[in-house]
């Protein structure tokens, strides 16, 4: 744009010194001021134009970076009835708590001890412990393909991590979400963040260090894959890194010594269901 404005004024320069030269022998110099002038004239012109386009363009590249972002109003409850939940125990209680409605028609596919690696098991293989969907049992791949859903949420790896470590977890996540997204090519996949346990609570390697470690990781993969990652550990944060004890269904107690301090009560649900009203693209 500043190139066409200088050219521009060179041209009307050119014009106005030939006006000039083709009048009578008048010797004064004032088409040459006139010129000046003209030439200086374009110049604050093409100065002030290229002001307005770069604004203009800072301003469409902040309403670019706001569609993209969550709108910061919560989805209605409504807005999970084309949804399936993939979980473990942790997501089990999640499909108890949400009878009240609160996500909806949500449909679910969670089974205690279910993890990344052990989802892949055949459906014939001993010891396997696929969720079941209407009375029938399927591996979560298989699952999602009959429920045919237009997003999926999938929150897996607290029983992965202590079995496999952070990195053996990471690899079987990619090769689950990568065949429920082959079963599921419309859908949107949201990966769940894995929840902290409660304050100074582990299980072998199970524990929060461990826990944020693979979180990371499934960032990352995310990242890569095109699927949404979703910080449930941050809503249900204590604010040092540990789930908190107000919001855990199972809290180690003389009582209950045998308690994993990690699942979640109605409480723990609720923020948890609106975590993620706030945060789904709409």
């Amino acid at each position: 744009m500043r190139i066409k404005a200088f050219l521009l004024a060179a041209v009307m320069a050119a014009a106005l010194l030939t006006a000039g030269c083709s009048k009578s022998s008048d010797s004064s110099s004032k088409p040459a001021e006139d010129s000046k002038a003209g030439s200086q004239s374009s110049v604050e012109a093409s100065k002030e134009e290229s002001k307005t386009e770069s604004k203009a363009e800072d301003s469409k590249k902040e309403e670019s970076k706001e569609s993209s972002a969550p709108s910061g109003k919560p989805v209605d409850a409504s807005w999970f009835d084309d949804a399936v939940f993939v979980g473990d125990s942790v997501t089990l209680k999640l499909s108890y708590y949400a009878e009240n409605g609160d996500l909806g028609d949500a449909k679910f596919l969670c089974q205690g001890s279910l993890g990344y690696t052990n989802a892949l098991m055949a459906l014939e293989e001993e010891g396997n412990v696929h969720p079941s969907y209407e009375g029938t049992t399927y591996t979560v791949d298989e699952g999602c393909k009959t429920i045919n859903p237009k997003k999926v949420f999938v929150m897996l790896g607290m029983n992965d991590i202590g079995l496999y470590g952070v990195d053996g977890a990471a690899e079987s996540m990619v090769t689950l979400t990568d065949k429920i997204a082959a079963n599921c090519p419309d859908a949107v996949i949201y990966i769940e963040s894995v929840t902290p346990m409660v304050e100074g609570f582990t299980l072998g390697d199970l524990n929060n260090e461990n826990i944020r470690k693979f979180d990371e990781k499934l960032k990352s993969v995310c990242e890569e894959k095109g699927y949404k990652y979703l910080d449930v550990y941050s809503a249900v944060d204590d604010g040092n890194g540990n789930l908190i004890y107000d919001y855990c269904g199972d809290p180690p107690t003389e009582d209950n010594p045998d308690a994993m301090g990690l699942h979640f009560n109605d409480n723990g649900c609720k923020a948890w269901a609106d975590y993620l009203k706030e945060n789904v693209e709409a």
